[in-house]
């Protein structure tokens, strides 16, 4: 494995921004696909779970993967299918051709989000401090940039066909600048073990509070501009802020969660941010007026901002498993959290109300809160 140092902590930067880029391409595309293939709403949301489908396949394997091929192959390999996968998104011409691309584009993010994150987890470590908040403060940028870039190029007047080829354009020249610097090996504790294994001991609660967090950020995506407009009363215009302030409030957190890591240690800080997500929720759905709930998310943001990388970094720190299997399997069940988020949500307000729904989520943060001891680390690093 080649020395770890400042550029290798650059290259782990450049990929997670390059994973958020990737992933947020995709959504001002949905519209598009939908219109040229004359989907309904229903047919789109089938099509859709191809994507989710595609990454949990992938995502369980990557660990194994990366221990006997090396982060380097595994990362560049995965994200030279992302650059075949992203145009074909905005070219298929059949349903069963956008399905088979969806679930090709699923499984090129899904291994590559794993091993990225298992080499954030090896740099972390051979650091010697808390880095895992800023990479994934990367990823969210990442996604700012990609899901705006496409829509200006959109707006514009660019063909969907030629937005992806000036995204591909950009996430070579990404993979390019990061490559050299990727790391060449893994752990060798899973080098010749199985591609899977199942979770046990410490490595399944870990993986429940990723999916808990999961299904929360992946609720407030797919509802919060709901609860906006139908509690209320915004204009459908200006439902979209609900999300706005989380994920502003969310990088924000992530950008200063290294140095608050470092300063009070994860568990002080996992436990802090369960109860402030918490109290977010709480709030979004008891407050009276809309400035209120706004203030609500923002709660969420921060609060939640820093909860993944510490549970991430707990990964690789427990024995029970070899670390790059753990990430593999805790990204793997977060990721089903944020694919059962939208059906779960929308069962419990079909039963009782949003307003419900969104305390139940809550209710569940205040769970991670309270394994804050099993779930981080006491001391920081």
């Amino acid at each position: 494995m080649n020395s770890i140092g400042p550029p290798q902590r650059r290259a782990t930067r450049l990929v997670f921004f390059t994973a958020g880029l990737a992933m947020a391409a995709w959504a001002p595309l949905v519209p598009y696909a939908k219109v040229r293939l004359g989907l309904s709403e229903g047919a789109l949301g089938l099509l859709l779970l191809c994507l989710g489908a595609g990454s949990l396949l992938a995502m369980p394997l990557t660990g194994a993967l990366a221990a006997r091929f090396g982060c380097r192959r595994v990362i560049l390999a995965s994200g030279a299918l992302l650059c075949l996968a992203l145009p074909g998104l905005a070219l298929a011409a059949t349903p069963l051709q956008l399905a088979l691309v969806l679930l090709l584009f699923g499984a090129a993010i899904g291994t590559f989000d794993v091993c990225i994150n298992i080499q954030a987890v090896i740099i972390e470590k051979a650091s010697g401090g808390a880095l895992m908040s800023g990479f994934h403060a990367l990823f969210s940028v990442g996604g700012f940039a990609g899901a705006g870039c496409v829509a200006l190029l959109l707006w514009l007047g660019v063909a969907p066909g030629w937005a992806c080829v000036a995204i591909v354009a950009l996430l070579v020249a990404l993979l390019l600048a990061a490559g050299p610097q990727l790391l060449r090996g893994a752990e060798q504790e899973a080098r010749d073990g199985p591609l899977f294994v199942m979770p046990h001991g410490s490595v399944i609660v870990l993986g429940l509070l990723c999916f808990i967090v999961f299904l929360a950020e992946g609720s407030i995506l797919d509802w919060s501009a709901l609860l906006l407009t139908g509690s209320r009363g915004v204009d459908a215009a200006r439902g979209g802020l609900a999300y706005a302030a989380f994920a502003i409030a969310m990088t924000a957190g992530r950008f200063s969660g290294d140095y608050i890591v470092r300063r009070f240690g994860g568990r002080r800080v996992l436990l802090l941010g369960g109860l402030c997500a918490a109290a977010g929720f709480f709030l979004t759905v008891l407050a009276p007026s809309v400035n209120g709930s706004l203030l609500g998310f923002v709660l969420i943001g921060l609060g939640a901002a820093n909860i993944v990388p510490i549970l991430f970094t707990a990964a690789g720190n427990q024995r029970a498993m070899p670390a790059s299997l753990a990430v593999s399997a805790i990204t793997t069940l977060g990721y089903a959290g944020i694919l059962a988020g939208p059906a779960l949500i929308g069962f419990v307000a079909h039963a009782t109300s949003l307003n419900v729904a969104f305390a139940g989520l809550g209710c569940a943060l205040l769970l991670v809160a309270a394994s804050a001891r099993i779930g981080a680390p006491a001391k920081a690093r």
